[in-house]
């Protein structure tokens, strides 16, 4: 029998943790894809494999040895009220592997059936969910930010059933772990200490040794994780990307991006901009993830406390001081990513005024995100005379004002302008998964089985930051009848 070599933790942490839980066989699995580079980086042994016998292990249907599948639990506050108790609904964790790395990773499959967390749900996943992260996750992935992956997408051969019969599928899934700020709040609701310590430890042995030599350990877990919180969404500011749905129940405590139902790039720039049927009010707006980021940290803080000191006026205050310090952590992660975006490599107070201008013309003038800075890569050698970026606003004036003062802050730069350009090409991509072909590629494979568009992005987003003349045409923003203004949960 085929191993995947697992080496499982969480499985054998007590039953407060998470219930033991198989997949619910699907009638009929067949193979959309397998994605074989992660699976050479996760060692995992399919030589031999066909793809009727893929399908199997994909879709839950033949366990392999050495798995232990539990569904965990968590709980989390969504659209900012709490819910005491989650967990997996329709998703189990098969178990762990020790990549080529030596990185402890999770495998997880989602819509494999119900589990004792589904709260009355069917525990299955439509197809379009499944194609969706697929695509956008492996897309973060070559943008170089830190998310869970792909492993391998399954037809269940098997409708769910929502507003209307759809095709099932589901999608194998790798973490660095599942565990998220829910999993903390679980604990830490009910009063139990003793698992919530036991948590934390897991915790930092799992991903944050070095917290483990510090004078406060669970201090230091309360810093890392809130460093890497901010680093991620100055990325996520940095490309455009809306993750739709910030509950405390996605937030992984690895920095991880996870949950990729109800998110989008943006075309046309607006802070204000909203994908999520869901997010009425703008709770998750563009503008607002970096706030709504430090409000989730301090959740994550909050549940902490009672590690931090025995003297809870000592906790607090040490709790609070690493939210505080949030924002301008935050702020100087994304004006470095901005700079480099402009092709600026030293730092002049000015900067961020700068920036700001840039945006604030792009808003009015409602110039793509993605095509502008991409754009900056050939302007950047002589930015009076670039044609691209100014035929993208209203008025060449909003363009050439501010150049002029980009040209002059390049001139404090010392490389030359053939280097800055190539660097900046390593930044600012040239394709992301955009809303109108995702959800084209989606409708093709739900509808009629036509997976051609699904192939033809994952081949596409695979290397973002370069150029694909032949695909130019198809890859650009949406045309006015083709633009997709919401995206919906996978539930």
């Amino acid at each position: 029998m085929t191993s995947f070599k697992f080496d499982n933790s969480y499985a054998n942490l007590p039953e407060a943790f998470c219930r033991s839980c198989s997949p619910t066989a699907v009638a009929a699995p067949e193979l959309i894809s397998l994605n074989t580079s992660l699976a050479t980086e996760l060692g995992l042994d399919l030589h031999g494999l066909d793809a009727g016998a893929l399908a199997r292990i994909f879709s839950g249907n033949q366990l392999l040895t050495g798995s232990q599948p539990v569904a965990t639990v968590y709980a989390g506050h969504q659209f900012g009220g709490f819910n005491p108790q989650l967990g997996d609904g329709r998703a189990i964790l098969l178990g762990e592997i020790v990549d080529i790395h030596g990185r402890r990773r999770d495998v997880q499959l989602k819509g494999a059936g119900r589990t004792p967390y589904s709260r009355g749900g069917d525990g299955r996943s439509p197809l379009g969910p499944v194609i969706r992260e697929y695509l956008i996750s492996e897309a973060m992935h070559a943008l170089g930010v830190p998310t869970t992956r792909a492993l391998a997408a399954v037809v269940s051969g098997e409708n769910v059933y929502r507003d209307e019969a759809l095709p099932g599928a589901i999608l194998t899934r790798v973490a660095a772990s599942h565990i998220r700020v829910g999993t903390f709040e679980f604990f830490a609701a009910r009063g139990d200490m003793e698992n919530l310590r036991r948590l934390a430890d897991y915790v930092i042995d799992r991903h944050y040794p070095a917290a483990r030599d510090s004078d406060n350990p669970y201090l230091g877990l309360l810093n890392a994780v809130t460093d890497n919180q901010v680093a991620l969404i100055a990325q996520w500011m940095s490309i455009g990307f809306i993750h739709g749905v910030m509950n405390t129940d996605n937030v992984l405590v690895s920095g991880e991006t996870v949950d990729y139902g109800p998110c989008a790039f943006m075309d046309a720039y607006h802070p204000q901009t909203v994908f999520s049927s869901i997010d009425r009010r703008g709770r998750y707006a563009y503008q607002m993830q970096p706030a709504i980021c430090q409000w989730n940290m301090a959740r994550f803080a909050e549940s902490l406390v009672p590690l931090l000191d025995d003297q809870q006026d000592n906790a607090l205050a040490m709790a609070t001081e690493v939210i505080r310090s949030m924002m301008p952590r935050y702020e100087q992660a994304w004006l470095a990513h901005m700079r480099a975006k402009l092709g600026l490599y030293t730092e002049q107070s000015s900067d961020k005024q700068l920036v700001d201008d840039l945006l604030a013309a792009m808003d009015a003038s409602e110039v793509d995100f993605t095509l502008l800075f991409r754009s900056l890569c050939d302007a950047v050698e002589n930015p009076l005379q670039a044609a691209a970026p100014a035929q993208l606003f209203a008025s060449p004036r909003d363009w050439l004002g501010w150049a002029e003062r980009w040209a002059a802050r390049l001139a404090a730069e010392t490389q030359y302008a053939s280097e800055r350009a190539q660097r900046m090409r390593s930044i600012n991509p040239a394709v992301i998964p955009r809303n109108h072909r995702v959800q084209q590629a989606i409708d093709k494979a739900t509808q009629s089985g036509d997976f051609s568009d699904f192939e033809r992005l994952k081949r596409v987003l695979a290397t973002p930051y370069e150029d694909h003349p032949a695909d130019d045409p198809w890859l650009g923003p949406p045309p006015a009848g083709e633009k997709v203004c919401q995206t919906f949960c996978g539930t």
